[in-house]
């Protein structure tokens, strides 16, 4: 490689270090998955929902995520796993069931459908462990980083790739993820984003690639063609050596992506691909769109690119750079509709919505970052108190039993139960957890959360089932809160931020 990942790789590092210094730092706002965000060639074919309508599970752990994909009624029973901490080797076990097909040291996503795996809280980031989606149909990756997969030294994972789709995958959205590596082959790392043997209508989207030597490909040889209909939107390359991505046949739509340091090569459509390469910034980098490494042309349909300090190599041999002046030698027709940035504002939008954990961003093609439509399924409207009409029948707290979070001095956990609302609980803090638990399972569809006098307010809760930790409910604010009936023996409520202290003086349940 003339300027390899790994040397480039320090000053890159040493760039991270000084802002974390200056006190620079990301946001770890709680995320959901905004499946009706999906954009691009995943919204063809039927579209991509994931585990939109199904149930809520949460996951620490690659065992975790494993077991709620075999505790499915089938594998093509829609679930969303929220993921949360650091999944690794350590806590990635095969798991067995009916409804999976797992494997130890990978995430393994095959002969499955209808999945979401969402990160949340303070971020899901698996450790030199890939995601594998083999034979797969609807799933969904968000807001989650994948960083070190190697092939090769150890621990190894997933081929060394990131993210790798192959045989016969449909309907995959990638979105906000960041996958990342720290060198190329030679420090046995592969592809950052891979799909191969027949994987169609996919979409990557508001993601970070960077300090690899692959970005990732489209076919895995000049015979495996039979992939293609792709969208890249809003995504930041940075300090790539080449495949940004490789294209061998199909079609691919590129548009409104930052590539930044693309040390010796950038979009590479060879072997028939056709791609259209829409308003992109090109910037410090070198032959960023052309053939290269075979004599098997592809082809491409440009249009409003910047190219900003991008140096071209001569034409020779199976070296075909489009520049210096790239031109239209194909046209290709975009079924879908998308809102396209201009070319110079992308490197500040992609800098401001590209990658984990930074409140699912995205552009409307004003050039100005907007929070995710709160209409979405599973992300729900921050200013929505929920459901606003009194419960029914009896409260079923009356009786039950109390626990929870570290509480305030001379408050109780009691008092949320007592029918009393001149009493409260209040976390030590300004966030906490207080639970409602029976003896036995009792049917729950409804809570009522009263605040006592002077309490601060809350921002955002979750409503969790203590016994799966399936979410139940999410938004802000205290009140009635609905969800589908559900049988538990506790119920939690847990303040995820808030403004002062929440003083909770009742924690009110009931059937309907």
């Amino acid at each position: 490689m003339r300027k390899s990942v790994a040397v480039r790789l320090s000053a890159l590092l040493a760039t991270g270090a000084l802002a974390a210094a200056t006190g620079v730092a990301m946001s770890t706002s709680t995320a959901s998955a905004a499946t009706g965000g999906v954009t691009g060639y995943a919204t063809q074919n039927g579209g991509t929902t994931g585990g939109a309508g199904g149930q809520t599970v949460r996951a620490t752990t690659g065992t975790a995520i494993h077991q709620a994909l075999c505790g499915r009624a089938s594998s093509s029973t829609p679930i969303v796993i929220q993921v949360e901490g650091t999944i690794n080797h350590g806590n990635t076990a095969k798991v067995s069931g009916s409804s999976c097909n797992t494997a130890a040291g990978v995430i393994e996503l095959k002969q499955i459908s209808n999945v979401t795996i969402v990160g949340v809280g303070n971020g899901a980031v698996f450790d030199q462990l890939g995601i594998h989606i083999r034979e797969s149909s609807n799933i969904i990756i968000q807001n989650v980083t994948v960083r070190n997969v190697k092939k090769s030294g150890s621990p190894t994972s997933n081929g060394g790739d990131a993210i790798g789709m192959e045989s016969d995958v449909r309907n995959v959205w990638v979105d906000h993820t960041t996958l990342e590596a720290s060198g190329g082959e030679s420090e046995g790392y592969d592809g950052l984003f891979d799909m191969k043997d027949n994987t169609q209508y996919v979409t990557l989207s508001y993601s970070t690639l960077r300090n690899s030597g692959r970005g990732g490909l489209i076919g895995s040889s000049e015979s495996d063609t039979s992939n293609g209909y792709v969208t890249f939107h809003h995504n930041l390359y940075e300090n790539i050596d080449s495949r940004t991505p490789l294209l061998r046949g199909g079609i691919s739509h590129i548009y409104n992506n930052h590539y930044k340091n693309l040390n010796e090569s950038g979009i590479n459509s060879r072997a028939g691909a056709r791609a259209k390469v829409d308003s992109n910034y090109f910037e410090d980098s070198k032959d960023v769109l052309g053939t290269f490494y075979t004599d098997a042309a592809g082809y491409w349909q440009v249009s409003g690119n910047i190219f900003d300090n991008v140096t071209w190599s001569s034409r020779s041999g199976d070296n075909n750079p489009a520049g210096p002046n790239p031109t239209s030698n194909t046209s290709v027709s975009i079924p879908y509709s998308y809102a396209l940035d201009a070319a110079n504002c992308v490197p500040s939008v992609v800098s401001q919505t590209a990658g984990a954990n930074k409140g699912l961003k995205v552009s409307d093609g004003s050039c100005t970052p907007q929070s995710p439509d709160p209409t979405d399924p599973g992300s729900p409207d921050p200013t929505d108190p929920g459901p606003t009409n009194p419960p029914t029948g009896t409260n079923l707290s009356i009786g039950a039993g109390a626990d929870g979070s570290s509480k305030a001095s001379g408050t109780s956990y009691g008092n949320v139960i007592d029918g009393s609302t001149s009493t409260y609980w209040s976390p030590s803090g300004s966030t906490g957890s207080v639970s409602v638990k029976w003896g036995s399972a009792t049917t729950v569809s409804k809570v009522n959360i009263r605040l006592a006098s002077g309490s601060g307010t809350i921002g955002s809760y979750r409503v969790l089932n203590n016994d799966t930790g399936a979410v139940l409910a999410s938004g802000s604010g205290a009140g009635v809160i609905g969800f589908s009936p559900t049988s538990l023996k506790k119920v939690t409520f847990e303040i995820t931020s808030a403004s002062g202290t929440p003083r909770i003086a009742e924690f009110e349940t009931y059937a309907s």
